[in-house]
């Protein structure tokens, strides 16, 4: 998991992934916990989780990142190593107004990365790199 989560998200998602190794689903209180620290973004994520909307993006390098189709059906590229998210309300409620640890899309990253649940997809590094240039021609 990532450093840069409060220790009690880490410790939560380290708990998640354990049990779902262990019994394939995620037990009543640990859910309750997700709504508890990670608020409205908890259920959307595990929607998307749940549609497999999360691809890790691997080049030979071994650089990685993730996409996430978001439900509006526009994709999102996420980094866990840094915890960012190119959507538009990581920007606004997370960075600007500091009102959630991340959104829907990077909590989503964590849960399929706990559950098993993230496709692969492994591109070369002009695929990743015209991955990653996509995102700034959008915003630009």
């Amino acid at each position: 998991m990532d450093s840069t989560l409060p220790a009690v998200a880490e410790e939560l998602l380290k708990e998640i992934k354990k049990a779902f190794q262990e019994t394939s689903h995620v037990p009543d209180d640990l859910l309750l916990g997700l709504n508890f620290i990670f608020g409205p973004c908890a259920v959307p994520a595990l929607d998307l989780v749940d549609q497999h909307s999360v691809t890790r993006v691997v080049s030979p390098s071994g650089r990685t990142a993730f996409q996430v189709l978001g439900s509006s059906g526009k994709l999102y590229t996420c980094f866990s190593s840094c915890h960012f998210c190119t959507c538009p309300a990581f920007s606004f409620t997370v960075l600007q107004k500091s009102e959630s640890l991340l959104c829907k899309h990077i909590l989503a990253v964590y849960l399929s990365q706990a559950m098993g649940a993230c496709q692969e997809l492994n591109v070369s590094e002009e695929q990743l790199t015209s991955i990653l240039l996509a995102e700034e021609e959008d915003e630009g």
